[in-house]
């Protein structure tokens, strides 16, 4: 039976400081063989966005069925009042965890990062400029790749098919794809050209890598809302990150891009000496970021349909995609090479 009455019922929730999420899905199942070093990079992982985020960022880690040894981390971690959320599951898989970890809260801006990912000084800043400068900006990656122009990007060329503002720029850290190369153990994930240019978009004096990865990115959070995917079926891989974190952008005709410079480095599964160099450089700023994400209006349904589905098709067609980079500024030869 009940006696009494709940103090907090009909109660309001009160309205948090907070305005970023970052949602960090973790499953280091044991600490031997591919996992051997899992721990310390993720411990070097947290260090790192420690030390760079702004007091308003609530942090969300949704522990998808590790080993006890990462439970007690994340547990201290809560106690000394370093994170402010932790979810328990049993392995329900990275996009599951996701799901769970972005559910239940009303911020407007949410990251989805791995559990390797090295974040660097200004993420956030630069991450915010992205969109405060391009009002149609739906994701921002922190880490530019010259290889992501071809990925759910069609509606951007549809937007801006004859403006001057979409060209190839030259790319500002040459050697921040090669380390993102060497971290996914393929030192030739890039190509020459590919090194050298990238396609951007630029509004006044500022610009944006055309396209954005997603094992570190950051959302408008209404991207998210009301979503008719409640589940994947895969544990990790298979279409889920495309119908889960790609499509739901540009089917709401917002844009995926990426920053121009890198603020952040994947690590990979292989604990090496620069990351704790890196890491041991960060410094955690005092001054606080404020950020008021504008609101846009979405699509309608048949807009993305014409742009994605149908110009799409047009668009990112190999061949014609090639005319389309002489158009946009590379060398006949350039262009061959730079879609291989």
């Amino acid at each position: 039976m009940r006696l009494g009455f709940n103090p907090h019922k009909d109660e309001p929730q009160q309205e948090s400081d907070c305005f970023h999420q970052v949602v960090v899905p973790v499953y280091i199942p044991n600490e031997e063989g591919y996992f051997k070093d899992s721990l310390e990079i993720f411990k070097l992982c947290l260090d790192s966005l420690f030390k760079t985020i702004h007091k308003k960022t609530y942090i969300t880690i949704v522990n998808n069925g590790s080993c006890d040894v990462v439970i007690a981390y994340l547990n201290k971690l809560f106690l000394d009042g370093e994170i402010q959320e932790i979810i328990n599951t049993s392995n329900i898989g990275k996009l599951n965890a996701i799901l769970k970890g972005i559910v239940g809260h009303d911020f407007s801006l949410v990251t989805v990062t791995d559990a390797d990912v090295l974040f660097l000084p200004n993420w956030q800043k630069a991450t915010y400029a992205v969109f405060e400068a391009f009002p149609k900006t739906g994701v921002v990656c922190p880490t530019p790749s010259s290889r992501s122009l071809r990925t759910y990007t069609a509606n951007i060329y549809w937007d801006l098919f004859f403006s001057k503002r979409l060209h190839f720029s030259r790319v500002e850290n040459r050697d921040a794809l090669k380390m993102f190369a060497h971290s996914v153990g393929n030192p030739a994930f890039y190509n020459e050209i590919q090194l050298q240019k990238y396609m951007t978009v630029t509004h006044n004096d500022s610009k944006a890598v055309v396209g954005a990865g997603h094992f570190v990115a950051t959302y408008r959070a209404s991207i998210f809302k009301n979503s008719s995917i409640k589940y994947s079926n895969y544990k990790l891989g298979g279409d889920s990150e495309s119908k889960i974190l790609d499509l739901p952008v540009v089917k709401k005709g917002f844009w995926r891009l990426s920053t121009a410079n890198n603020y952040a480095y994947h690590m990979g599964n292989c604990i090496e000496d620069w990351m704790i160099e890196e890491v041991s450089k960060l410094e955690k700023p005092d001054q606080i970021l404020d950020f008021k994400l504008e609101t846009t209006q979405c699509n309608a349904k048949w807009l993305y349909f014409f742009k994605t589905k149908l110009f799409g098709k047009f668009i990112l067609n190999k061949k014609i995609m090639t005319f389309f980079l002489i158009w946009k500024g590379l060398r006949k030869e350039d262009a061959k090479n730079y879609l291989k």
